[in-house]
């Protein structure tokens, strides 16, 4: 229920209810404690009034045979009393009374509170002996639904401005939570009348301090997406650029072969094209690898041999080794790492055909994987030119191959590397293989 309300119906609805249960508890306990301070203060009228009659009668009712008192006022028929002395032989005679009381006594109580019923009216009833406890009997009466009405009318009086506050309350807390909320109303407006691609950072000098964490994370959000959509920018420029290339490459072959005059010039033009078109889908390959890569799900790992990944990696690169006169050499611990298998092949097969591409004929890539403290570490050496050091940063970046290359590639080789270590929360060094030649590139993983 309330998942569907507005914040600003949850906050007025959950005030209003709380101040409606807390003024219940404070009317109930207003009501019975009035009614409970009334009665005490009628009960204590009551005790007076027979006081006084127990003082009068001890003087003035031995002048008196019988007296019964006519009504004065309407009113005074809600109040009833009798005075009664001691006769002989321990009987009781009626000696004074009110026109309204009867001629019996009005309790069989003869000391403190009672209730009684006669007629079907209920009274109220004190009694009480004069000083001596001997000689006269006061009983006063009042009728119990005139003390009622006299309770109800004094607690609906108390209760009255409560009662008709909680209209204006609701109205003031209304204007209150709105006034609150002003800030957030504000927020979600400059959000909402913000062009798509404004990722500028909110304002939060004027927020609450409730709201500035909201804000902070906010902005925060928009930095990393802003420095997302640039990335993806930049890299579909340059995927765009790398692809005109080979596409070029293969319309200007096939515009060779329809304009040649012998088949062996026809011939060499389309190998030239299908040599364009195999480049053209290693780059689409490696562009799809690296996709995929950046919307990997890191939760999805298991436990991976190394051992095994690397030699049906060294297996699936064989053939192009071999036609390059480069041989695969496999130095391998039986060691663990916990990750993606997949994308770990992706990992080493890179590594594998860029070294490939680079080292010399007659030379030798190994593969290496060693245990280190905390760490198990993948390596891939081979002997080709190497890579300058102030240019070790640079050849991570994509689609950035070192001036005078000779060997063909996209230039995603090494970032798919580097974001699949990222992936994998492992390092990426690289260094020279021996002695100032060759590149050694290593991956690091926590063991």
């Amino acid at each position: 229920m309330l998942s569907r309300l507005s914040l600003r119906q949850r906050l007025l609805l959950l005030a209003l209810v709380s101040t409606v249960v807390v003024w219940i508890g404070a009317i109930l306990l207003t009501y019975h404690g009035t009614r409970k301070e009334v009665n005490e203060l009628l009960d204590a009228h009551l005790a007076q009034v027979a006081s006084i009659l127990s003082a009068q009668s001890m003087h003035e009712l031995g002048e008196i045979e019988y007296s019964d008192i006519p009504a004065l006022s309407p009113l005074s028929m809600t109040v009833a009393f009798q005075v009664w002395e001691r006769g002989t032989g321990n009987g009781m005679e009626l000696r004074l009374h009110s026109s309204n009381a009867p001629k019996f006594p009005l309790s069989k109580h003869e000391e403190g509170i009672s209730d009684v019923v006669i007629d079907g009216k209920k009274w109220h009833v004190f009694s009480a002996w004069d000083t001596s406890h001997e000689v006269f009997m006061v009983q006063v009466a009042e009728l119990a639904s005139e003390r009622e009405h006299v309770s109800d009318t004094i607690a609906y009086n108390l209760l009255l401005p409560l009662l008709l506050s909680l209209p204006l309350l609701a109205i003031l807390l209304w204007v209150a939570v709105t006034r609150g909320l002003r800030p957030l109303d504000k927020l979600a407006s400059d959000v909402e009348q913000r062009e798509p691609d404004n990722l500028a950072a909110l304002d939060a000098s004027s927020a609450p301090r409730e709201v500035i964490p909201l804000i902070e994370r906010l902005n925060r959000l928009f930095t990393r997406i802003d420095a997302s959509m640039q990335k993806e920018r930049r890299f579909t420029a340059d995927a765009a650029h790398e692809l005109r290339t080979p596409v070029a490459a293969i319309k200007a072959q096939a515009q060779v072969a329809q304009a040649a005059s012998g088949a062996a010039e026809r011939i060499r033009a389309i190998d030239n094209a299908i040599l364009g078109c195999d480049r053209a889908t290693h780059l689409i390959d490696q562009l799809l690898t690296l996709a995929r890569v950046d919307t990997l799900d890191r939760s999805m790992a298991e436990l991976c041999q190394l051992r095994d990944i690397a030699a049906e990696a060294i297996a699936a690169l064989a053939p192009a080794a071999l036609e390059k006169g480069v041989q695969l050499e496999l130095l391998a611990g039986d060691e663990t790492v916990r990750g993606n298998p997949g994308l770990l092949r992706v990992l080493l097969r890179n590594l594998l055909d860029n070294s490939i591409r680079h080292t010399l004929p007659g030379t030798s890539v190994q593969v290496s994987i060693i245990h280190e403290p905390g760490a198990v570490c993948l390596s891939v050496s081979d002997n080709g030119p190497g890579i300058p050091e102030q240019e070790l940063d640079k050849v991570l970046e994509r689609f950035y191959r070192p001036l005078g290359t000779q060997a063909s590639g996209s230039g995603l080789g090494l970032s798919i590397v580097k974001r699949i270590a990222e992936v994998h929360d492992a390092t990426l060094q690289m260094q020279p293989a021996s002695e100032g030649h060759g590149l050694r590139v290593t991956v690091c993983f926590k063991a």
